[in-house]
């Protein structure tokens, strides 16, 4: 349904009348698509699937006509999907979270206000702010690397030329045709969070934060996106008018909905490999890496590494989550109890935290991951080319998440100043890149 809906709005015209606005406003209309889709992405924070969806479809018939890549655009979606759903307060993650914390606490006997462990967890979650700062580094300095630069080489071969269609009186496209397309889509966004919180409030309606994180945590999500989609999708049916000599909307929508079939077997394809993978007990096996003895000050580094090698080889960062969680907790729990209280409280912390930064690495660039294939899907491109070109700027941020995060923060080094380390560092790689990898001018030699 959310393919139908994005070929009508796309039909109604009002992405060429935002391409237009875009182009007066952004010497570089590339980086202000890119820039674009990034801030969508943020506030997109409920769901990561639903945001992967709704920016991914929005921006793909902009993303053409600016010279980005489907490769690019993909990388921005899925960057922005489950990272910030991961750290948001109020997601639909959120009750799977504070039950996975509360199960840790509970096999080491201990009882814990849950939602204040995954609230000090949020400062630590490297992985995730650093996946952000790379990606607003790869837009600004537009840093393209490895298959990546291959990538957007072609989109700007391909690049399809922008037109400003006129209206009799000389001026830009009637802005109506923008309203036909966006209101639908700021219905769809608007369903969805009161959809998520009537779902999760049963009727005990609550208006505090604590209240607001548990309705969206307990919330039927899938329910409230289908019902969600199927609003908008007719919103969007009745405000695009008939074109004399075009397809009718109806006919638009199901030519939108059709394209993603295809896809979707795809997707029925990787829940039954995960399935298949589960039912090996293959998650168990690796997590078996985790019983052997290491110095406490390397237990969240050695939770990330952990959860990173499971959810990507699995592809489920809630799965990563429920295997991982139990397992880690009661460990750093028994081996931080001779510490002093803030060390103590700051490597709990930091495992919780290292748990979510590995389940969201898989779930950002796995091959068998939900996110990572509707990413792909929502912005038109085969999932094996978005996990081949999302793969190298993924790997950077897993190490950096370990060199300047994990490691330094067990050794008692203050979290800003490793969150301040990773992104300087970060800042400065693509400089670094280019010296190291540049080609040496020819130098000729004269007599």
């Amino acid at each position: 349904m959310l393919g139908g809906f994005a070929a009508v709005i796309e039909h109604s015209g009002g992405f060429q009348v935002v391409l237009n606005r875009l182009t007066q406003r952004f010497n570089n209309l590339k980086s202000g698509v890119q820039w674009s889709g990034f801030s969508i992405g943020l506030l997109c924070f409920f769901d990561g699937l639903a945001n992967s969806m709704i920016v991914g479809k929005s921006l793909t018939p902009l993303a053409k006509r600016a010279g980005v890549s489907r490769e690019k655009l993909s990388y921005l979606v899925d960057s922005t999907s489950a990272s910030v759903a991961c750290v948001a307060f109020i997601s639909t993650w959120i009750a799977y979270q504070l039950a996975m914390i509360r199960e840790g606490f509970s096999m080491a006997g201990r009882s814990v206000n849950s939602y204040g462990i995954f609230l000090s967890s949020i400062p630590l979650n490297f992985y995730c702010w650093f996946t952000l700062g790379l990606l607003g580094i790869v837009i600004y300095r537009q840093w393209n690397i490895g298959p990546m630069k291959d990538a957007e080489s072609k989109a700007a071969r391909e690049l399809e030329p922008i037109c400003h269609p006129l209206n009799p009186n000389g001026s830009v496209s009637n802005p109506s045709s923008a309203i036909r397309s966006f209101l639908p889509l700021v219905f769809l966004v608007l369903c969805l969070l009161a959809g998520l919180y009537i779902s999760g409030s049963e009727g005990a309606f609550r208006y505090s934060i604590t209240g607001l994180a548990e309705a969206f945590g307990k919330a039927d999500a899938a329910l409230v996106l289908v019902c969600s989609a199927a609003a908008a999708s007719i919103l969007a049916l009745l405000m695009s008018p008939p074109k004399s000599g075009e397809s009718s909307p109806m006919e638009v929508y199901f030519k939108g909905v059709s394209q993603l079939l295809p896809a979707v077997l795809i997707l029925v394809g990787a829940w039954t490999l995960s399935s298949t993978l589960k039912e090996l007990n293959t998650a168990d096996y690796l997590s078996g890496i985790l019983s052997n003895r290491m110095p406490v000050a390397l237990i969240p580094a050695g939770v990330f590494a952990a959860g990173s090698l499971i959810s990507f080889t699995t592809g489920t960062s809630w799965g990563t989550m429920g295997i991982l969680m139990p397992l880690a907790l009661p460990i750093i729990l028994n081996l931080s109890n001779g510490l002093d209280p803030e060390t103590s409280q700051m490597l709990v912390s930091g495992t919780v935290a290292a748990v979510f930064s590995g389940a969201v690495f898989g779930d950002h660039c796995s091959p068998f991951s939900d996110t990572t294939i509707v990413s792909a899907i929502a912005c038109d491109l085969n999932p094996w080319e978005h996990v081949r070109t999302q793969l190298p700027y993924s790997l950077i941020t897993a190490a950096t998440a370990l060199v300047f995060g994990f490691i330094p923060l067990g050794a008692g080094i203050p979290f800003w100043i490793c969150l301040a380390a990773g992104i300087i560092f970060l800042l400065l790689l693509p400089t670094i890149h280019l010296k190291i990898f540049s080609k040496p001018a020819k130098i000729t030699h004269f007599e």
